[in-house]
């Protein structure tokens, strides 16, 4: 196949935000196509929330901008037309029933993202949207205007595209980054993409120590080089042959942006409900009552089993030491240990296993209400392809919502007027 007929519209990429976009045009009556590589649409989504699909959080506008840490202002207008409750109501529309959990993520009462998935594909199959299986290789474009897409199965002829080939990450659901290029050649500067809500690499070796230790309510706070705050979160992580992971870690990459510039700390407090001062009390009473038992032992009613060899040897306390010949310093120390048990950095694990890509389309070059690409008539971009991303939460599905919607409404506005 050489050639396809023509559409008014194509959109590039069957994610999230694409999928949104064609729903969108299409329901105001726009001749749309949907060009996706996979065999299936929305791979990504299959995965997000360990499967469940965190479709967004139950939260205002407001709240929503509040967790993006770069680029919050761009996202403004988008945010308030297409709220977390906008999108809760859509899907519900959609035969997709939701529940809220904690720290208000939004889920299919299903537990299963799959429903989510359905639930789009039936309102793309009931409106008549195309789907093509093919990979966009470039955009055509004559005279500043967009004239058409060329795929590996031929060229398609329209008179507006939507771009939302994901970012870089998870390369095995089809963000592979191909839309970068594509931008590019249109004239837009692309923010090089870096991993973001991704896992971390320690040289530290009691991180492989404690593989598979996983951590719940402690708090965690990172700090840069000259010693501020970036992030102070309580939650769940763990520890893993390379380094760190879990929910508080990958939140925490978000914040830790010039890895490989700056250096950075990181500090657990393994009690975050006790005072210093509340914990040693409660580590002389073990003491008292265990004071002939070897201090392997002992801390095991304060700490983690994998976690006591750790906690002695970095107190430099022999496990073997008993109880009651445990001196102030010492104890003093195995407090320190407990509140403040710092961890180094070395980097992010690749971005390939970042769950979103920090970076991509220049912000500056899009319309932040239309989604209109300002260097080419007829593009509009929607998704994690732009220089936005925001901490978990649903919050980086509730971007690509609302950039989808907004890209969807922008290129219906730019067709009806070119036929004016």
């Amino acid at each position: 196949m050489t050639e396809q007929k023509a559409y008014s519209l194509v959109v590039i990429g069957g994610g999230a935000a694409g999928m949104m976009a064609a729903i969108t045009a299409a329901r105001e009556g726009c001749s749309v196509c949907l060009v996706e590589r996979n065999e299936k649409v929305g791979r990504k989504l299959y995965i997000t929330g360990k499967g469940r699909c965190n479709v967004t959080n139950h939260c205002s506008a407001q709240e929503v901008l509040a967790a993006v840490p770069r680029n919050g202002r761009f996202l403004y207008s988008a945010m308030n037309h297409t709220p977390p409750e906008f999108v809760e109501e859509f899907f519900r529309s959609l035969g997709v029933p939701l529940k809220v959990e904690r720290g208000n993520r939004v889920f299919p009462q299903s537990d299963r993202s799959a429903d989510v998935i359905d639930g789009l594909y039936m309102e793309l199959r009931r409106l008549r949207v195309p789907i093509l299986h093919a990979r966009a290789k470039r955009l055509l474009s004559c005279e500043g205007a967009v004239t058409g897409v060329g795929t590996d199965q031929g060229v398609i002829f329209c008179k507006a595209v939507i771009l939302s080939t994901g970012g870089a990450s998870y390369p095995a659901t089809g963000s592979t980054g191909d839309g970068y290029g594509m931008a590019e050649e249109m004239g837009h500067t692309i923010v090089p993409p870096v991993p973001s809500l991704v896992p971390l690499e320690s040289p530290d070796p009691f991180c492989a120590a404690m593989q598979g230790l996983a951590l719940k309510n402690v708090k965690l706070t990172v700090r840069n080089g000259k010693g501020k705050v970036l992030y102070q979160e309580q939650g769940e992580m763990l520890f893993t042959h390379f380094g760190l992971s879990g929910p508080l870690v990958l939140s925490a990459s978000a914040h830790m942006r010039e890895m490989g510039k700056e250096s950075y700390r990181l500090s657990i407090d393994l009690k975050p409900a006790l005072e210093e001062a509340t914990l040693d009390a409660r580590l002389v009473r073990e003491l008292i009552a265990n004071a002939n038992r070897d201090m392997a032992n002992v801390l095991g009613a304060l700490a983690p089993r994998l976690m006591v060899p750790v906690l002695l040897e970095r107190a430099e306390i022999p496990g073997e030491r008993k109880a009651h010949d445990l001196t102030k310093g010492e104890r003093r120390r195995l407090v320190e240990m407990f509140k403040h048990f710092t961890v180094q950095v070395r980097g992010p694990r690749p971005i390939a296993e970042a769950i979103v890509t920090s970076g991509g389309v220049k912000v500056g070059e899009v319309d932040p209400k239309t989604m209109a690409s300002k260097r080419v008539s007829g593009l509009f971009l929607a998704g994690e392809l732009l220089d936005v991303d925001a901490y978990t939460g649903g919050f980086n599905l509730q971007i690509a919502w609302a950039t989808g919607r907004a890209a969807g409404e922008g290129a219906v506005q730019f067709l009806e007027l070119g036929q004016h």
